[in-house]
């Protein structure tokens, strides 16, 4: 598989010649200051090319080129926004830049409660607590009917924390949940921005009287929009799974399991048409078998995150390293040599580790966990090939 990078652009603390010194060959990158719904132009698209062909490397996959609420949920605006999604694929696909990772997620792209888990060697890993999170939704969002959907025990345990939480807990809790690991991915909410959780709210209300089933048929709308596009200029879309890949805050979920991925890629049968595998997302559910899924759906997937995830017993996440956990690196990468060696892989969120703990990455994308991990993972690459 080809061996590539997450890289935030021209600002990134991470350079490019960094990235070729650890074994990068390819880029995954977007136009991040193009605001959602705005089309790509062919001059920036050329100029962030350019710039990273003359560090010796290519741009191998967008992440992402965002798909706006309003196509989500079915807005007014839906048709022009598409019109626009169309024309930046386009100039993608004639500028030579050909796999796209998107994702369909209402309102939020990730959630972590914990952004600096303690491990025991002293690293810091991303975490899921569902009792945080649920004091989050119950206590701080106030969304109603939000107490069906948590257990006595943890409603309870969240009740008791709001005895003693503190008003600098309860800020780190929103900034982990709908600031830190949202803004510099979609932009709904950034950093700076007055009132949050009251803009969170208002995201959420877009969705009142959307189902599964309704933004089921919004995707499939968006699909085979732009699938005539994709076939023109021959670009692969891979959307990103659902992440946790289970229902939270009374949003619909899209991609969780074996049957949603079955779904949509049944629902618009188009090559064009495919999926992003990432292994942490996948394994964070307990319903899932990712070796089989890889398996199963290694034919129609155009791009490979690796990272995995431990679940533990009372439903808390946790992201490992890539040598352990749900996720089972080791057999993954062997199913994707086998079966689509061309992929282009990534690993994922890593731990945050020595002189990068003071840093200001984004969460999850420091360079030495991440150098880490492509050491494994590359090592990993070089003993499977000789299983051949």
């Amino acid at each position: 598989m080809e061996r590539t990078w997450r890289w935030f652009g021209k600002k990134d603390q991470i350079t490019l010649e960094m990235l070729r010194q650890i074994g990068v060959e390819g880029i995954v990158t977007a136009l991040h200051d193009v605001p959602n719904g705005e089309v790509w132009s062919p001059e920036a698209i050329k100029d962030l090319k350019d710039y990273i062909e003359k560090a010796g490397l290519r741009w191998s996959v967008v992440e992402s080129l965002p798909v706006s609420e309003s196509i989500k949920y079915g807005g007014a605006d839906r048709a022009q926004l598409i019109e626009n999604y169309k024309i930046s694929l386009k100039n993608l696909g004639e500028a030579g830049v050909k796999t796209v990772c998107y994702n369909f997620m209402p309102v939020i792209d990730w959630i972590r409660t914990d952004l600096k888990k303690r491990n025991a060697d002293g690293s810091f890993s991303l975490y899921f607590d569902r009792v945080q999170f649920a004091y989050f939704d119950v206590h701080i969002l106030k969304r109603a009917g939000a107490e069906k959907d948590y257990s006595a025990e943890e409603l309870t345990r969240a009740a008791e924390w709001d005895k003693t939480i503190t008003e600098a807990e309860k800020d780190q809790l929103i900034e982990a949940i709908i600031i830190k690991t949202q803004g510099f991915v979609n932009g709904n909410i950034k950093e700076g921005d007055k009132n949050p959780v009251v803009l969170f709210k208002k995201l959420l209300a877009l969705y009142d009287g959307i189902n599964k089933e309704q933004l089921r048929a919004n995707m499939k709308y968006f699909l085979e929009a732009i699938m005539p596009t994709c076939e023109k200029y021959g670009v692969n879309m891979c959307v990103h799974p659902d992440d946790p890949p289970f229902a939270v805050l009374g949003l619909p979920r899209i991609v969780t399991n074996a049957d949603d991925i079955d779904w949509f890629l049944k629902a618009v049968d188009n090559p064009h048409n495919g999926l992003t595998f990432c292994a942490g997302s996948l394994s964070a559910g307990i319903h899932n078998d990712v070796p089989a899924m890889a398996r199963r759906f290694a034919g129609r997937t155009h791009f490979v995150h690796l990272r995995s995830t431990q679940v533990e017993p009372n439903g808390n996440v946790l992201e490992t390293s890539h040598l352990a956990g749900r996720g089972h690196i080791v057999e993954l990468v062997r199913i994707f040599e086998k079966e689509n060696p061309t992929l282009p892989m990534r690993v994922d969120h890593a731990q945050l580790m020595l002189d990068d703990i003071h840093k200001t990455y984004n969460p999850g994308y420091s360079f030495l966990g991440r150098m880490q991990a492509l050491a494994q993972v590359m090592g990993i690459m070089a003993a499977v090939k000789t299983e051949k």
